[in-house]
């Protein structure tokens, strides 16, 4: 009987092989292929050559690499996940800040954050409307170009996107100058495979990182009091 055919790639990060082979050992289950490494660089290198769906990385508590976590988030479109034996808010936090999508303590979790999201990247992208294939928004000198979900800065330089941020900031582009409840972006987002109720607010942290100049005192997304967000300018859609 031949081996059924793997639907997904898993990248496991741990220092410790008993627990790489643990969460090995719960992965193979899903029918999703495995590569484990030891440190920071050689999970950078394996990311960059693999290129994998799903990132699960094992931090104890108060472990705090946050490099590790910003290396692979700006590897660009991956998901990660942290698993640690126990988790306090404040290393929820960090992990979130860093680049996690998800922070979990339990292997049941992880199997299921795992399936949920090989899965998400496995369906295709809802498309934007035809009209917006090829053309470009502008908003405050910034240019996203659709075809190739490429933005560039006002200086012209290209700031990198990973999926989840794309649509969210999609999303804003298409709603300019309207308040955005938290229910509606995840919604807005979510066909696009790659933000979970949880993380909402990260994501729009991490968008405005890229985007603003001050990511404390916002001007392009701001937070609308017992509302949500708000993309605060006019946004042009020009076909090109």
């Amino acid at each position: 009987m031949s081996e059924a055919r793997k639907i997904g790639s898993v990248l496991i990060v741990d220092d410790v092989l008993a627990l790489i082979l643990t969460m090995e050992e719960h992965v193979l289950r899903s029918n999703l292929s495995t590569t484990a490494a030891g440190a920071h660089a050689e999970a950078l290198k394996i990311s960059q050559e693999l290129k994998p769906d799903v990132v699960i990385a094992s931090l104890d508590p108060g472990q705090n690499d946050p490099g590790l976590l910003r290396d692979l988030r700006n590897l660009g479109d991956v998901s990660v996940i942290v698993v640690e034996s126990r988790r306090g808010e404040h290393d929820k936090v960090v992990r979130f800040e860093s680049g996690a999508d998800e922070c979990l303590s339990k292997m049941r979790e992880l199997l299921v954050r795992v399936d949920a999201l090989v899965t998400s990247r496995l369906v295709a992208p809802v498309e934007a409307p035809k009209r917006s294939q090829s053309g470009k928004w502008l908003f405050g000198g910034w240019e996203l170009r659709l075809k190739t979900r490429q933005l560039r800065d006002p200086s012209g330089t290209l700031v990198p996107l990973t999926q989840g941020e794309y649509a969210l900031l999609f999303a804003f582009l298409e709603a300019a100058e309207r308040p955005l409840s938290r229910e509606y972006l995840q919604r807005a987002t979510r066909v696009h495979g790659e933000i979970s109720d949880r993380s909402i607010d990260v994501q729009i942290l991490r968008l405005r990182r890229k985007l603003e100049t001050d990511a404390r005192a916002p001007r392009l997304i701001k937070t609308k009091r017992g509302v949500g967000y708000v993309f605060s300018i006019p946004a042009q859609l020009l076909d090109v």
